[in-house]
């Protein structure tokens, strides 16, 4: 009888440490998604870069051409309808970006394939596709 009552006990405490990882988990990625798309939205593009993953930043970093691009832009408008789980550690969302060029005042809009890596290490989401491909 002790040793059922043992293994209830464990598995209890197994249980409720899984779900507290599961809902910090989750947390974060409502909270990294948000800040993502507040540093587009208000035209920090600087400040998103430092969402995407440090391998892929290392991997490719941004040319002079590259932030003279998203320099020359503004978003108007983020919609996306939520990320989608396609595997454990691992989302996508796709994103309707409306942007708004500073020199002529065109709105043009792009989609934005998002996938996103949590990293158990450093309990956090990273941005492995980058930045929004943007053109002139």
């Amino acid at each position: 009888m002790r040793r059922i009552i043992a293994v209830t006990c464990v598995l209890s405490v197994a249980l409720v440490s899984a779900c507290a990882t599961l809902h910090n988990k989750n947390r974060s990625r409502d909270q990294t998604l948000e800040g993502y798309a507040a540093a587009l939205r208000w035209g920090g593009f600087q400040e998103a870069w430092s969402y995407v993953d440090p391998a892929v930043r290392a991997a490719h970093p941004l040319t002079a051409q590259q932030k003279a691009l998203y320099d020359s832009v503004r978003v108007a408008e983020y919609d996306t309808p939520g990320p989608v789980a396609t595997g454990p550690d691992t989302i996508e969302q796709t994103v309707q970006i409306q942007l708004i060029a500073k020199s002529s005042q065109r709105v043009y809009g792009v989609v934005d394939h998002q996938r996103w890596r949590w990293d158990p290490g450093k309990n956090r989401w990273w941005l492995e596709s980058g930045l929004p491909e943007i053109k002139r």
